[in-house]
């Protein structure tokens, strides 16, 4: 009797089998069963009146950062050869060279440190009289995920905004999970908490902003709602988008233009966007 060809599912598995071998093998680590034996840490709450902050780029930008207060470091050898520290003596902190899982007791081991954490306090919050030279701000109406607001400062770092204005309540606040997300954006671009935001917006327009919110359902493009001056950028939470209030603040409620099916975004996509569309309008008026 002819020997029976592999049935479509047995082929199916078989493949199954050999993608997750390939996985495991460029992973470096122990096969997937054996890595889901293992319970997840949850980690262990920062001392009072400080936060983590972990991840290769984060903490090379908070080193870099003189108004950062850093009181303790937890690093591997590697990461420190990464970090191209050659002298941890010289640094004003405490340095504990260690092993990743005493990083993974403290952060948890979601949190993908890369082999060093920070303890440090949290920057001082700025005041809006401080960007009275900056052409170009965003606003966030009470944007909640910690992982957008850390995309949003890292767009708006790479386009050179002045500022990121939130509220002080319904906002994230520093962390380690912002940080990550913002990748060192975080220590490179000024934050400013305010208690309200219309009275912020209403602040803005007196020095001489015009503000912008953006709503997929604006009236008016975009691109037809900048004019001469400083623009300010405001973008709402994610699913409510702008609050009321804020929709009557503004100057101009405006829309992206987008020709496809979709006609709204995740508010950090929209946030680049935007920026980018801002910018090259203030460059093309120099």
């Amino acid at each position: 009797m002819a020997d029976q060809k592999p049935t479509h599912t047995q082929k199916d598995s078989h493949y199954a089998t050999l993608r997750r071998q390939f996985r495991d093998q460029k992973a470096g680590g122990a096969p997937q069963a054996e890595r889901a034996s293992r319970p997840p840490v949850s980690g262990t709450p920062a001392p009072e009146g400080l936060i983590r902050l972990y991840g290769l780029h984060t903490v090379r930008a908070a080193l870099d950062n003189p108004a950062r207060k850093i009181k303790r470091m937890l690093v591997t050898k590697n990461a420190l050869d990464r970090l191209e520290i050659t002298n941890t003596d010289a640094l004003p902190f405490d340095v504990d060279i260690v092993e990743p899982r005493a990083i993974d007791k403290e952060t948890g081991s979601e949190a993908v440190h890369q082999g060093v954490m920070i303890e440090a306090q949290p920057l001082k919050a700025q005041s809006l009289k401080a960007l009275q030279e900056s052409p170009l701000l965003l606003i966030l109406d009470q944007v909640t995920d910690p992982h957008n607001v850390g995309a949003i400062m890292r767009s708006a770092v790479a386009f050179g905004a002045g500022a990121i204005i939130t509220t002080a309540r319904h906002s994230p606040q520093e962390s380690g999970v912002l940080a990550k997300a913002a990748s060192g954006a975080l220590e490179l671009i000024p934050h400013v908490e305010v208690r309200n935001l219309a009275d912020a917006i209403a602040e803005l327009h007196e020095i001489g902003f015009i503000t912008i919110g953006l709503d997929s359902e604006g009236p008016l493009e975009l691109e037809n709602t900048m004019s001469k001056g400083r623009i300010a950028l405001v973008l709402g939470a994610e699913g409510k988008g702008l609050r009321q209030k804020t929709r009557e603040t503004v100057t101009h409620l405006a829309r992206l233009d987008m020709p496809g099916a979709i006609k709204s975004l995740n508010v950090s996509n929209a946030a680049a966007i935007s920026l980018y569309a801002a910018q090259r309008f203030l460059s093309s008026k120099d």
